[in-house]
């Protein structure tokens, strides 16, 4: 492979203002997530000294190994949502090591509500167990929690993808033969009660640790017996009464070092077999992205000069160069990872999209995981393009990500608009994990281009209809609030909030995080079903 050859000029002026505006959106970033794990009050604070227990991030930094990277999903999930201080759902979850095996661990953060579930906390529930079946990775519950917030239960627990799919994927994990470890450090109320009852093995804290399918005020109101929490479901009636847990705990240090003990127990993981290469970093700095990429996404940019510093030694092996330009397509290594790249150089054409299509059959045949780099604002439209037959190609290209067996994983580090979101492996496309850089946008199309699109459709109706088109005044007053809307609901903090994603990363960490994604998806079969394709339109 030949190394990439940088047209940067890291002097130039638009080079220094680009850094400088990516800097401050990456300072925004740290901000926030500084905000999402240290925000809570001090009455949360002294509560959980005077029950004796440890932050949710105090025990997982009892839990992982030391010195070892934890890889942290939606940190920013629920942002802005109910008062706007559910940081993370409510919840952490995130990928680490506990005794040399990578696991998925699932933590509620008792200090937010007392733990209390949310609806994004159980959408977030659902993604981690989604990353255990898709990686076949152990998933460690600790559990800390009040059960669903009452006051939105219709939004946890009667849908297909609500509360009980928790517990219907706990099931057809275990029939999977992945681990399930939970530790029971705080209340599993009602349903929650199956979190731990549905696992392999449960660590029961004394104590502090409760499990019960109704508490003492709904068995008082049931039944009118008056019990408290420890004599209703505590340590000692779960791990010599029920059986229900395996192992008692005298306090949540002890918890982590029993789970811990557990998974160095668990039989070996056999991770797929890659062609691996001595991992090096890139030639090129990381932290040029920042000064690469342009403050505004209507100005384009070569995406090469991101793969020259995300990939090793910043070598790349360009497929059909000369063929469909406005995709980047070709072969590299990340941290000796055998990867195939994608990456936008502009709206996708028939012969881009043929191009995706050959590529991602041949990395799909040769087992080689397949990354997509989206900065994008749909597939080309018009007469002409129409006539040559853009939307059977595109077609093809939907088809071919829709269909490979192969890890795919997606970063947004631009524009992603309409079908080119699809194209590009979005989230309804399977992606093992999705990324976004905090400059990054999302939606059918952009705020200006819906506006117009509007006002078009608009002025189209009253001339049918014999009437005057919009004054000029009446069309800003249109286009303002649609605008707004679009910039609003398309930002990465709208995204992050909602799950659409699995988080905003600092773009000069790009290349770990994905290396971090490889290394976890290798734990499954590197095909998660039969090589072939459906029909392609001739």
């Amino acid at each position: 492979m030949d190394r990439i050859e940088t047209g940067i000029d890291t002097t130039s002026l638009e080079y220094r203002e680009n850094f400088t505006a990516m800097k401050e959106k990456v300072e925004d970033l740290k901000r926030e997530l500084d905000r999402a794990i240290n925000d809570r009050s001090p009455r949360a604070r002294a509560r959980l000294a005077e029950q004796n227990k440890l932050t949710v991030r105090q025990r997982l930094d009892l839990l992982l190994d030391k010195n070892t990277p934890f890889l942290e999903i939606s940190p920013l999930a629920a942002k802005d949502m109910y008062d706007s201080k559910v940081y993370g759902a409510g919840i952490v979850t995130g990928i680490g090591v506990v005794e040399g095996r990578e696991i998925i661990v699932h933590a509620n953060d008792s200090m937010i509500k007392g733990g209390t579930i949310y609806p994004m906390g159980v959408k977030k529930g659902l993604r981690t167990q989604a990353i255990a079946m898709e990686n076949r990775l152990p998933l460690i519950y600790l559990v800390d929690s009040g059960g669903a917030y009452l006051p939105l239960q219709s939004e946890i627990f009667p849908d297909a993808d609500d509360g009980g799919r928790i517990f219907y994927n706990q099931a057809v994990i275990s029939k999977m033969g992945i681990p399930q470890i939970c530790g029971v450090l705080g209340l599993c109320t009602a349903g929650a009660a199956y979190i731990p009852a549905m696992s392999d093995e449960v660590v029961h804290v004394k104590g502090s640790g409760a499990i019960f399918l109704g508490g003492p005020p709904l068995v008082l109101a049931a039944t009118g017996e008056e019990v408290t929490a420890d004599e209703l479901g505590g340590a000692d009636v779960h791990c010599r009464l029920s059986g229900v847990s395996d192992y008692m705990a005298e306090d949540d240090a002890h918890c982590m070092e029993i789970i811990r003990q557990i998974v160095k127990t668990l039989p070996p993981g056999n991770k797929s077999l890659l062609p691996l290469r001595e991992p090096a970093p890139p030639h090129y700095d990381p932290m040029e992205i920042y000064g690469i990429v342009p403050k505004s996404l209507s100005i384009p940019y070569d995406v090469r000069e991101v793969i020259a510093r995300i990939v090793d030694r910043s070598e790349f092996l360009e497929f059909k160069a000369l063929y469909g330009q406005t995709l980047v397509c070709g072969w590299a290594y990340i941290h000796g990872y055998p990867v195939g790249i994608l990456g936008n150089n502009g709206v996708l054409f028939s012969d881009s999209s043929l191009k995706a299509t050959q590529f991602i059959q041949l990395c799909d045949r040769r087992g080689i995981p397949l990354i997509f780099l989206q900065n994008i604002n749909g597939y080309i439209i018009g007469k002409e393009y129409e006539r040559g037959g853009i939307t059977k190609d595109g077609h093809k290209m939907v088809n071919a990500v829709s269909t490979c067996t192969v890890p795919k994983f997606t970063v947004m580090i631009g524009a992603s608009f309409g079908a080119g979101n699809y194209g590009m492996c979005g989230r309804a496309y399977g992606p093992r994990f999705l990324w976004m850089w905090p400059n990054a946008q999302i939606g059918v199309m952009g705020g200006e281009q819906a506006a117009n699109v509007m006002i078009t459709v608009k002025n189209n109706q009253l001339i049918r209809e014999g009437e005057e088109p919009l004054p000029d005044e009446l069309v800003r007053q249109i286009k303002e609030p649609i605008i707004a809307s679009a910039e609003r609901e398309g930002n990465a903090y709208y995204s992050t909030s909602n799950l659409w994603d699995d988080g905003i990363i600092d773009p000069a960490s790009t290349r770990d995080v994905l290396g971090l994604c490889i290394s976890a998806s290798v734990n499954a079969p590197i095909r998660s079903g039969p090589y072939g394709y459906g029909t392609f339109r001739m």
